[in-house]
C-alpha cells in the first residue's frame, strides 16, 4: 500500500475518496476486507455487497450497512476523511503540536469541529505499553500550568506567595529508556505513594533508575542511582538530560502552540507528546513521518470520542486516558 512521504503528497493523494476508504480499510482490516462491527462476520467465500453510490457496504450476514468510519475515531463524523488524514499527517508530525485554529484555516472548517477533531486523533495515538522500560531509566517530574504572578487574584492558590512555584500546578511523572521509550502520567503529587506504584508498574527490576535528589524516589527500584543538581548535572552515566530534553519539548508544545491547556485534557496531550518521541529517529533506526502516520492510522479502530465525553457532559465519563 502506497503511503504518501510528505505532506504537499499525504494532500494530493488523500483528495479522492476511494484512496481515502481503501487506505483506511488496508490499516484497518486484514488483507482490507472488511468485518461487520455489528455481527462481526468477515468476508469469506461471500463477500459483503458495496453500495458505491453511498460508498459503504451492506453485511451478507446480517444485512446491517457500515462505513469505513464506524467503530473508529471517525465514526459519526460528517467531515470526509481528505480532512481527517490531512489532520492526521500534521499532528503526527509537527514537533510541536498543531492548533485546532491552524486546523481550521487550513482545512476551512470551524475551529471547535478542529479541536475535537483533534482530540479524536489523540485517541489514536495512544499505544500498547508493551514490556516495562530496561537498561538505564531516567526518572524525573515536571510541573504544568501558569506562573503565580500572572494570575489573576482570584485564582491564585493559597500559600501561594509562599510556595516554590509549585502550588497550584499539575505534576506529571515521567520515565525514560534511555535511548529509547518514555512513560509519562499526570499524578496527583510527587510523594512516596504515588511514585513508587508507577515505577514498579513500568520499569524493570534489573533495570538502573537514575533520578535527581528528591526523596520520592527514595526506595522505589533495587538499583537506584542519585544526581544531585546542587553540586553537577552529569556524573558520567548518571544524569537526567534526555527526560529534560523530553519536558522542553513537552513545555514548548504547551505553551507555545496549545497556550492554554484544561487539567481535564492534561493527559491527552501528553499522550500526543510521548507518540512523537516514542516514534523519533535513531542512530540505529530511521523512521519518517509516512511511519509515524501509518502506525497511527493502524491504531483508530476500536476507539471514539464523543463531544459530551470530551466535554465532561456525559454521567460518569471522563476522557480515555
Amino acid at each position: 500500500m502506497y503511503i504518501p512521504k510528505t505532506l504537499m503528497e499525504a494532500i494530493r493523494y488523500y483528495s479522492d475518496e476511494q484512496v481515502c476508504i481503501d487506505t483506511v480499510a488496508s490499516m484497518r482490516w486484514t488483507d482490507g476486507k472488511p468485518v461487520c462491527p455489528k455481527c462481526g462476520k468477515a468476508e469469506g467465500e461471500r463477500k459483503h455487497y458495496w453500495l458505491a453510490t453511498q460508498k459503504r457496504w451492506k453485511c451478507y450476514a446480517c444485512r446491517k450497512q457500515f462505513s469505513v468510519k464506524v467503530d473508529s475515531v471517525f465514526e459519526d463524523s460528517p467531515l470526509g476523511l481528505d480532512k481527517w488524514l490531512t489532520a492526521l499527517w500534521m499532528l503526527c508530525n509537527c514537533k510541536n503540536g498543531v492548533s485546532s485554529h491552524e486546523i481550521s484555516r487550513e482545512l476551512g472548517i470551524a475551529q471547535q469541529h478542529a479541536w475535537h477533531m483533534l482530540h479524536r486523533l489523540r485517541v489514536a495515538l495512544q499505544l500498547p505499553e508493551g514490556h516495562k522500560l530496561g537498561g538505564i531509566v531516567e526518572a524525573d517530574e515536571c510541573f504544568i500550568g501558569g506562573k503565580v504572578g500572572n494570575m489573576h487574584q482570584s485564582k491564585k492558590p493559597a500559600r501561594a506567595t509562599k510556595s516554590r512555584g509549585t502550588v497550584g500546578k499539575a505534576v506529571v511523572i515521567g520515565m525514560l529508556e534511555r535511548g529509547g521509550r518514555i512513560r509519562a502520567k499526570v499524578t496527583v503529587d510527587r510523594s512516596q505513594s504515588t511514585i513508587h506504584p508507577l515505577i514498579a508498574a513500568n520499569v524493570a527490576k534489573d533495570a538502573t533508575l537514575v533520578s535527581d535528589e528528591w526523596g520520592g524516589y527514595v526506595g522505589s527500584a533495587p538499583i537506584h542511582e542519585v544526581i544531585n543538581h546542587a553540586i553537577e548535572y552529569v556524573n558520567g552515566h548518571i544524569h537526567t538530560n534526555s527526560i529534560e530534553n523530553f519536558w522542553s519539548l513537552l513545555r514548548r508544545a504547551l505553551g507555545g502552540t496549545y497556550v492554554s491547556v484544561e487539567p481535564f485534557h492534561l493527559q491527552q496531550y501528553i499522550h500526543e507528546q510521548v507518540y512523537r518521541f516514542n516514534l523519533r529517529s535513531r542512530k540505529d533506526e530511521k523512521i519518517t513521518n509516512a511511519d509515524r502516520f501509518a502506525v497511527a492510522l493502524s491504531n483508530v479502530a476500536g476507539k471514539r470520542l464523543t463531544w459530551n465525553k470530551l466535554t465532561g457532559k456525559e454521567d460518569g465519563s471522563d476522557v480515555p486516558f
